[in-house]
């Protein structure tokens, strides 16, 4: 006999401006460009900007080129470096990488920090890195 006739559940609203889902909807596709650019070394990104040309505002777009966030160490390891804007994280004291024995172990390392992501366990993180970045000065009119 079963215990649970039918289970529903209620959507949580998304908060418009929420800080913390946009940082890591943000965070999450910067993974997703380090997985893509594994499988293709010369993948560049496509950016669309607005630009003012001949006193018309359009959508320029234009190529980027997306940088690896993993080296290979001395020893033949790779560490992969993971950062937050300009800042890297710790994920233990006085370290900012992850260690592995070769690139074929990278896609896993990066869906595992997706899902943590994801989950909210890194969020500690993102507002440590944030709070120590610099506020941009606003240019004066």
């Amino acid at each position: 006999m079963p215990v649970l006739k039918s289970l529903s559940f209620t959507a949580v609203p998304k908060i418009a401006g929420d800080p913390t889902g946009m940082r890591r909807a943000k965070f999450i596709e910067k993974l997703e460009e380090q997985k893509l650019l594994l499988a293709d070394p010369g993948y560049v990104r496509t950016v669309q900007r607005t630009a003012e040309v001949d006193g018309v505002k359009q959508a320029v777009v234009r190529k980027q080129r997306v940088k690896p966030w993993w080296k290979t160490d001395s020893s033949g390891q790779i560490v992969m470096s993971v950062k937050f804007g300009s800042k890297p994280i710790e994920f233990e004291k006085g370290k900012a990488g992850i260690a592995v024995p070769s690139k074929d172990k990278l896609p896993t390392v990066i869906n595992t920090l997706i899902e943590a992501v994801r989950a909210g366990e890194l969020d500690d993180l993102f507002a440590a890195a944030s709070k120590s970045r610099p506020v941009p000065k606003k240019k004066a009119a």
